[in-house]
């Protein structure tokens, strides 16, 4: 079942009934100023970080689904609706969400009135602009009202949701013509405040919740929306809102438009105040004086356009597969640089309150962003790198407003190092900017403890080569890319953190994933070190690498499959000897994408046992059999039931893992095969069984073993957007930066035997087409680079060459 249609030539999805298996969101803002918005109106903004500047509330799983947000109310004679159609709920004749890249626009019509809402974060200002347009479509006069909405949150969310017995004296606000100043906490420590405001004289306001709703009202029914009027209140404590009251009458096919501005302002410490308890407005003034009109609206909406173009021209394709060229020119790309802005922090499923960036996530988030805004992710590089400890080892998170790492959630986990060495090696092969390895980088934001950044990578890399456990395998710690291995934690108690929990380090405990990940990134660093003229540690690198690799063949293998870890007791775990988790989806991707019994058969062993034992309808399994019962050896992943999350769930970010793998050994069929059953774009038929959006990626889908086999959780912030478009763009389009060059080295299925692709690449155009002859091959036989020749698969980079023609005959 469907609830909406993609619309390609406007980049947008359209919406057409609200009442949506899930709330689905999209992101407005690109820089500093971030809001989210479901297709109803919910939503909530914050500047910078979602935890310690949030502007506006958010209920999380509140009943009923999605509130707050910013809503509109119109009121005709007694009858209440809302454009978004919640919280009034109220029937509408007509409706349509249309979320696109940066936008939102809602449309509704009740009893012969139309009400547009376009609602967008414009690029460098730190705000967000609704415009709301109504029209009369009827054949007689209107007189209605129309309130807006918002209700402010106290800063910190976190300490907003549980520190009532302060917050509810705190909140405090000015009015100021039509302008709704929040300015809890300004008088004290704070120099910033939020504003609210719209472009027309107002009839009445509220700034008390209690007011407006009523004590023991909603924002379904507010009182102040039912009795026609405004308490024109002013927060004192408790909780404090911005509401504007408009009166309008229309006649028929006469229409007004108003433009709504959220914003944060701040000021200098000395010039917070321009009078007496007054503050200082001139930073929220000179951002509302450049949105007063509609064709202040029309510009800025025009320049957000333009941006999204610039970045999705950075790749782009023409192919038959219409889901999939949907994906690769737009969605995909599109939740990538949301990944690079949120990291794991604010969605409908992760509160802001945590989380924050996490190391692993930014790093692999980067692989996704980094062809389109590549200075943004060089000064992410230096922020992750930042936060690395001098053993090489690193902070699990941290916080976007500090950049400073946090134990929120600990440190330990031995696979982080190597996502560095991953997301630098990346840059680099995009930009050919080498000078970044020469950067001072601090060690845990100590300005006195900085190094080169080679200087990191080479303690990443060396983190790993010196914890190695009894079989020359790298040692897992607190755990390895799965989170909820816990092979050195032993909880017994319930409420414990399974990733703070017990010895985050064990001289036993090991990883065929971080294994996979070392031989992977190993071959990748040591080809940094030979091309910064570092021969002789190039080769230490190498024969450490293949001391791994050989240790994988003799201690890693289990017959048919590679085996996942070795517990804290040296027990197999994904071994035909278990009862439970007898095969794991991550060490048969990883391995094979390091190369690793790709020579020796052993690859498509492992591939073909994945296909046979862990693939489903939805996708492929994390691990089989789904574990029954609790194993304090292995931690929190056999804690949810079966077929759920990390136990034997569908988890989405390694799926592409093994698509890349499939492409490692030439079969195209399977790895197009994989890649389809997760895309969105492939899932919107099944909106009701799916239930997350169509149009982006989500981290987890319930397992075969699960009662909900098929439904999807947790969208947007999963690095499944990363890996998904690295394994389309880069493997099966097989289009990829290398770092001497852009390689073309395609894989494709029979579905796809010709395309076109533009590439942007270190400032130069590559206009590439590719033809596949016959059904089955992907061997090159033709390699044409403006109608010359060339061997192998990479293209040599030119200094000031800007445009290539590049023509590939696969057979």
């Amino acid at each position: 079942m469907k609830y909406g249609y993609f619309n390609d030539q406007d980049k947008e999805y359209v919406i057409t009934s609200p009442d949506t298996p899930l709330p689905w969101i999209n992101y407005l803002g690109s820089e500093n100023f971030f809001s989210l918005v479901s297709n109803t109106g919910g939503g909530y903004s914050f500047y910078k970080d979602a935890k310690m500047l949030r502007l506006t509330r958010y209920r999380y799983n509140n009943v009923p689904l999605d509130s707050n947000g910013h809503y509109y109310y119109i009121n005709e004679n007694g009858t209440i609706w809302n454009p978004g159609w919640q919280p009034a709920k109220t029937p509408l004749d007509f409706y349509e969400c249309r979320h696109g890249l940066g936008v939102t626009r809602f449309t509704g019509k009740k009893n012969g009135l139309k009400a547009n809402v376009t609602s967008f974060v414009p690029l460098g200002d730190s705000c967000e602009i609704n415009q709301v347009t109504l029209k009369n479509e009827s054949t007689a006069s209107k007189d209605f009202t129309l309130y807006s909405y918002v209700e402010f949150c106290l800063w910190n969310a976190m300490d907003d949701m549980t520190n009532f017995q302060r917050n509810f004296s705190t909140g405090e606000v000015e009015v100021e013509g039509s302008v709704i100043y929040h300015k809890t906490e300004y008088r004290e420590r704070r120099n910033h405040y939020a504003y609210y405001s719209v472009n027309s004289q107002i009839q009445g306001f509220d700034t008390d919740r209690n007011t407006f709703v009523g004590v023991y009202g909603s924002n379904q029914n507010p009182a102040m929306v039912e009795k026609n009027t405004s308490g024109n209140s002013m927060a004192s404590g408790w909780s404090p809102i911005g509401s504007h009251r408009i009166t309008l009458h229309l006649e028929p096919g006469e229409e007004k438009t108003f433009v709504f501005v959220l914003g944060y302002a701040e000021n200098e410490p000395d010039l917070k105040w321009s009078a007496p308890d007054v503050i200082n407005k001139a930073p929220s003034d000179a951002v509302l004086k450049k949105y007063r009109t509609a064709a202040d609206i029309e510009a800025a909406l025009e320049k957000l356009k333009q941006y999204w173009t610039d970045l999705l021209s950075t790749y782009s394709v023409t192919l038959n597969e219409e889901k999939t060229a949907r994906m690769v020119n737009i969605w995909n790309q599109y939740q990538c640089m949301v990944t690079f802005n949120m990291s794991r922090s604010a969605s409908y499923y992760e509160s802001g309150t945590g989380r924050g960036m996490g190391f692993r996530d930014s790093c692999q988030d980067l692989l996704g962003f980094v062809h389109m805004i590549p200075q943004r992710a060089r000064e992410r590089i230096i922020d992750i790198a930042s936060t690395q400890f001098e053993d090489g080892s690193a902070y699990h998170q941290y916080q976007p407003l500090t950049k400073r790492g946090n134990m929120d959630i600990g440190s330990g986990f031995n696979d982080d190092p190597l996502w560095l060495i991953a997301g630098v090696s990346a840059y680099i092969r995009e930009t050919g900017d080498w000078d970044i390895l020469k950067e001072n980088v601090p060690f845990d934001n100590d300005a006195d403890r900085s190094q080169t950044l080679m200087e990191h990578l080479r303690r990443s890399f060396g983190f790993t080569k010196s914890h190695l456990g009894p079989h020359g395998l790298p040692l897992i710690g607190r755990a390895d890319w799965n989170d909820c291995l816990n092979l050195n934690c032993f909880s017994t108690e319930p409420g414990e953190s399974f990733q703070t929990t017990g010895p985050s380090e064990g001289p036993v405990a090991e990883s065929l994933m971080i294994a996979g990940m070392y031989v992977k990134y190993g071959k990748e660093y040591a080809e940094i070190c030979r091309m910064t003229g570092l021969e002789e540690e190039a080769i230490e690198a190498e024969t450490s690498v293949k001391a791994v690799y050989d240790a994988v063949l003799k201690s890693g293998w289990d017959g048919e499959w590679f085996l996942r870890a070795y517990d804290a007791a040296g027990n197999k775990v994904g071994s035909k000897e278990c009862r439970e988790g007898q095969i794991f989806i991550e060490p048969q991707g990883f391995c094979v994408m390091g190369g690793i019994g790709i020579e020796e058969g052993l690859a498509k062993k492992a591939l073909d046992s994945v296909q046979e034992r862990l693939d489903t309808t939805y996708g492929i399994v994390l691990h089989q059999p789904a574990y029954q019962t609790y194993h304090k050896e292995l931690g929190e992943i056999s804690s949810y039931p079966p077929g759920y999350k990390e136990n034997a769930g569908i988890f989405c970010h390694n799926n592409p893992w093994i698509s890349i793998a499939e492409t490692m050994i030439g079969r195209g069929n399977r790895a197009f095969e994989v890649y389809r059953k997760t895309a969105p774009a492939y899932t919107e038929e099944i909106s009701e069984i799916h239930k997350t959006e169509p149009y982006c990626y989500s981290q987890m889908i319930a397992g075969k073993d699960a009662a909900n086999f098929g439904e999807a959780k947790n969208s947007w912030l999963t690095g499944t957007a990363a890996w998904t478009f690295v394994c389309i763009s880069q493997h099966i389009l097989g289009i990829r930066p290398g770092f001497h060059g852009l390689i073309v080295n395609p894989c494709l299925p029979d579905s796809i035997g010709e395309f076109s692709a533009i590439r942007k690449f270190r400032g130069a155009t590559y206009h590439i087409h590719v033809v596949r002859k016959g059904e089955t091959g992907n061997n090159i036989s033709s390699f044409l680079v403006d109608g010359s020749a060339i061997e192998g698969n990479e293209i040599p980079f030119q200094a000031g060459k800007t445009e290539y023609r590049v023509d590939l005959t696969l057979e």
